[in-house]
């Protein structure tokens, strides 16, 4: 479906920060930047670091009596919610967004550039949600903010304590860990074989003891483990069991092994190197 008319106009006129102006003072001749204006992103001036800061405008919103993990209090902010001093998130529900299209457009024109990261996080709170949603990615793409989705105001106020809480944590905190256990390094072999799960290949571990009494024993025996089936045995068993090298590449091996030793000897040749074997 397309979207609404009259979107790339609203998104058009919104309004780029202004390159801050230098005056030259009159004792020094060195440039000095007028009060207000800054080469960098605008950070807040605010010192409440400790906590959450709520727009007043936020008052009643149901997700605000589940942000319980951090601290938040109301302040004189721009966006909804600030959770450090280059961290805004601004909140918008499908249903609101669906009666009043213009809203968005008017908070991002008074948000300007005002933070590094600025999320919008929207409620989808519609039976049907796509076209509204797909509307949003765009402003979203268009404007270089981040979209967040919660289905209900506790996944709501989950993620802006979360915003919270890793706001001065490096990125290996939330990175995928790599498992240097030989154990877990089976357990995920196993697992990327479809469709056994984790839990199935701790069974066959559990039952089996390792991975080469695994690879040996039967199709049957592997049916017969709890919770792995005909299905899943047969697909593992083939798995286990298949040359890792290509057909293509097998058929081109035993093509040259043949080459090689595709030799007709007659007795005659036997004969003779016999000879030789005994004068030696």
């Amino acid at each position: 479906m397309e979207l609404e008319d009259g979107l790339d106009d609203l998104l058009a006129n919104i309004e780029e920060p202004t390159p801050p102006k230098l005056i030259k003072s009159s004792e020094n001749d060195t440039n000095i930047e007028l009060p207000g204006t800054s080469k960098d992103i605008f950070k807040p001036a605010t010192s409440k670091t400790h906590c959450v800061l709520v727009n007043q405008k936020q008052r009643g919103n149901p997700l605000l009596k589940f942000i319980t993990s951090v601290p938040w209090e109301y302040d004189d902010i721009i966006p909804d919610y600030e959770v450090g001093k280059t961290i805004c998130l601004l909140f918008l529900s499908l249903r609101y967004h669906n009666l009043n299209p213009d809203y968005i457009h008017n908070r991002l024109k008074e948000l300007g550039k005002k933070y590094e990261l600025r999320v919008l996080l929207v409620q989808v709170d519609l039976k049907d949600p796509h076209v509204p949603l797909k509307n949003l990615t765009r402003i979203c793409l268009l404007t270089d903010m981040t979209l967040m989705l919660a289905w209900s105001p506790e996944e709501a106020a989950r993620i802006i304590e979360n915003y919270k809480i890793y706001e001065n944590k490096p990125p290996d905190r939330i990175m995928e860990k790599i498992e240097n256990d030989p154990h877990q390094k089976i357990i995920n072999a196993l697992s990327s074989i479809k469709p056994v799960n984790k839990t199935d290949a701790m069974t066959l571990i559990t039952t089996f003891g390792t991975l080469e009494n695994i690879i040996k024993v039967s199709e049957r025996r592997l049916a017969e483990c709890p919770g792995i089936g005909a299905t899943k045995a047969k697909k593992l068993y083939k798995a286990l069991h298949e040359p890792f090298l290509k057909r293509g590449n097998l058929n081109k091996d035993k093509e040259t092994k043949s080459q090689e030793f595709d030799v007709e000897i007659s007795e005659a040749d036997i004969a003779s190197l016999d000879k030789q074997v005994q004068s030696e």
